[in-house]
């Protein structure tokens, strides 16, 4: 059995994925004795983004640090949530086919990064997936939408439709009925964010967990990785295996989390196929990204469960310093080389190096 230190990180599935639902509630308190003894360990676990979100730092402005993330939880969720009236992301699909909408520059930038990974996943990751969501719609799905109002949908899904002034920090969509949602994306963006407070405050070790989102900051205060789990895709409650890391972020998307079981008794999950409007199907059923950028974690895991194992490794090595575990639906498991020093499987698990 895989044993996994108590101080370990875990990745699951994110969940929810879209829109950044807002919810209320946090708690804080001094860490867990698991830092053995170490002065100025803080946490804080509060909601935000549609999820469940944690931090631990470490550093003498530990708790400084921690309030800062909250409050930059905050302000991102009022900027890029489409369930935010008065958000930049609301203000741009409402403006979609009538001109462009003048953007604050930290959302100009994901909407770059997002458009980035659209272009080299040849459409894989696709923000204007929006419409779609909203169709199919995961959080209380119990049935098929009607197949005429995917076909019905699918033109408005179309990356190059999202235009960009990088000039006037300004973008616009150029199909009236187009919309955007950055769950697939904004999580990672989040979690850079709070990385790069933890180091402006001068915290030696940290991590933060956005709903299995993970980010790591530097090593574990005795100076050893973080052990990061990666959830088994089939077994409730038990690990595939797990990763030693630091200073990187890991990310997992899987077909187990908001789905549901059809009438024709095949399971539909919530990572849509932006070419066919359908859950992707692309014999995969699990990946992990591990890249020193969040950003990149989030967008590549959508990407490469969409695209498949083939196209998928083949998007990877356009990122020199990513590294996946990818999971297909016979339960063959493959590890980029670069990470087959750091991963560990758990008992009866077996994988495959590849390039």
């Amino acid at each position: 059995m895989l044993r996994v230190p108590f101080c370990a990180v875990y990745a699951t599935n994110r969940t929810p994925e879209s829109g950044f639902l807002p919810t209320p509630g946090r708690q804080e308190g001094p860490g867990p004795v698991d830092l053995m003894g170490f002065t100025g360990n803080a946490t804080l676990t509060h909601s935000g983004m549609g999820t469940e979100i944690s931090h631990r730092a470490l550093g003498r402005n530990a708790r400084k640090a921690l309030r800062a993330a909250l409050a930059e939880s905050e302000r991102l969720e009022r900027l890029l949530s489409r369930f935010v009236p008065e958000s930049d992301i609301s203000r741009l699909n409402r403006s979609a086919g009538a001109g462009w909408v003048s953007l604050h520059p930290h959302t100009f930038m994901l909407l770059s990064a997002a458009d980035k990974f659209f272009k080299c996943s040849g459409g894989a990751f696709d923000i204007t997936i929006c419409p779609l969501m909203e169709l199919w719609h995961f959080h209380n799905a119990s049935m098929l939408p009607n197949k005429g109002k995917i076909i019905h949908m699918l033109p408005l899904v179309d990356g190059g439709g999202l235009q960009l002034d990088p000039a006037a920090n300004r973008a616009r969509l150029m199909k009236s009925g187009q919309s955007v949602d950055l769950g697939g994306i904004g999580k990672g963006y989040a979690a850079d964010r709070f990385i790069e407070l933890f180091k402006e405050y001068r915290c030696r070790s940290a991590w933060t967990n956005l709903g299995g989102n993970v980010s790591l900051l530097g090593n574990r205060p005795d100076g050893n990785p973080w052990t990061v789990g990666i959830r088994h895709p089939r077994v409730k409650g038990r690990l595939l295996g797990a990763i030693k890391a630091h200073d990187c972020s890991v990310v997992t998307s899987g077909d187990y989390e908001r789905c549901f079981t059809g009438p024709d008794g095949i399971l539909y999950h919530h990572i849509l196929n932006p070419a066919t409007g359908w859950p992707a199907d692309s014999g995969l059923i699990s990946v992990t990204v591990i890249s020193q950028s969040a950003v990149t974690a989030d967008a590549l895991s959508t990407a490469v469960f969409v695209a498949g194992l083939e196209k998928g490794m083949m998007l990877l090595q356009d990122f020199q310093d990513a590294d996946a575990v990818l999971v297909d639906r016979e339960m063959t498991v493959f590890v980029t080389e670069r990470l087959m020093d750091r991963f560990a499987a758990a008992e009866g698990i077996t994988f495959t190096a590849i390039r």
